[in-house]
């Protein structure tokens, strides 16, 4: 039987893992960085003499042509300049909006309509929910590059089983910000430091349906935002401080696999980690070894974030509500404050 495009059969992979096999034994005096999805393959680094060693090799062990500087990628779209790089998907968004019918849409301001709270009951079952589906795919996929529409898509794709109407005018509303904003991505500085911080913050209760709350977090390497995330979390907080605790917990495991992967890239943090949290009675719990009645129940998370506090991997930092990036990935806002 013949494999389907793209696919690599075993006799193929195990010459793909002995060219890498071969680098690794080779003297290096950079680093080469291989990116692969399917039969599309980024190769970069600072490495020169080694990027080319390895293509060299690869060339002989399979069929490939070289596209030069990246300039497209599974949808992404790169540009650079002395100034940096900047990443978009404005193809990508431009043929979600035509596969929807709204290349004439009016646009939106902000992602969702302020203080929206949707539910599993609202509105009627649509007749045929594949076209929800396939929209909120894409946009989840769209948040690659346009972090700030993350909260909204996170909401609307918890309706994926059983969307109804309400939900599906909500992603309406999200693909006509997009409209708006087709032109915007991710700017990474040529002249920003490497310096990793970072924004935790939690929206307490904030899921009208069960309660649980909402966790947040964005980390910049310098001015360039790398990661960010916005997911309900699994279990129901009684308090804000726990809450904002459980969120702590989940930013500096991420924190913890960012600092990882910079020193596998070559940008180790020698220092701590700036991690800002608008929660007083969070950060003190990370400081405090004594555990009262009223925090025992989240015991084990006191424990793994006090343990990279006291190691000097975390530092925690007071920062307003006014000042907090996370905010973003935790509710919607008004115009002027989006």
């Amino acid at each position: 039987m013949t494999p389907p495009p793209g696919f690599l059969s075993s006799g193929k992979v195990c010459r793909l893992r002995r060219a890498f096999y071969g680098l690794k034994q080779a003297p290096r005096l950079g680093i080469v960085i291989l990116l692969l999805y399917v039969d599309d393959m980024i190769i970069t680094g600072d490495d020169v003499s080694g990027i080319s060693n390895l293509q060299a090799y690869l060339s002989q062990q399979f069929e490939m042509k070289s596209l030069g500087p990246l300039r497209y990628f599974l949808g992404l779209e790169v540009s650079d300049s002395p100034d940096g790089f900047f990443l978009s998907q404005a193809k990508y968004a431009s043929d979600l909006l035509a596969r929807a019918g709204l290349t004439d849409c009016q646009v939106a301001s902000t992602p969702l309509a302020y203080d929206v709270q949707l539910t599993p009951h609202d509105g009627s079952l649509l007749d045929d929910p594949t076209l929800y589906g396939q929209l909120v795919g894409s946009l989840i996929y769209l948040t690659v590059t346009q972090p700030d529409i993350a909260h909204a898509v996170h909401i609307v794709s918890q309706f994926m089983a059983a969307p109804r109407t309400s939900h599906h005018s909500a992603v309406l509303h999200i693909l006509c910000y997009v409209k708006g904003t087709l032109l915007h991505g991710l700017q990474f500085s040529s002249n920003s430091s490497l310096t990793l911080s970072g924004y935790s913050d939690a929206d307490w209760a904030g899921d009208p349906t069960d309660r649980r709350s909402t966790t947040g977090f964005s980390f910049f390497l310098g001015d360039s935002l790398i990661s960010w995330r916005s997911k309900k979390q699994t279990l129901v907080s009684r308090s804000n401080a726990e809450s904002e605790y459980r969120a702590l917990a989940d930013s500096t495991s991420e924190l913890l696999w960012l600092r990882r992967l910079l020193t596998g890239l070559g940008a180790p943090q020698p220092s701590s980690t700036a991690l800002h949290c608008n929660s007083q009675s969070a950060m003190k719990m990370a400081h405090n070894d004594t555990f009262h009645e009223r925090t025992k129940h989240i015991e084990l998370d006191c424990h793994f974030i006090r343990q990279h506090v006291v190691n000097g991997v975390v530092h925690l930092i007071l920062v307003s509500s006014e000042d907090q990036t996370a905010d973003i990935f935790t509710k919607s806002f008004l115009p002027g404050r989006f």
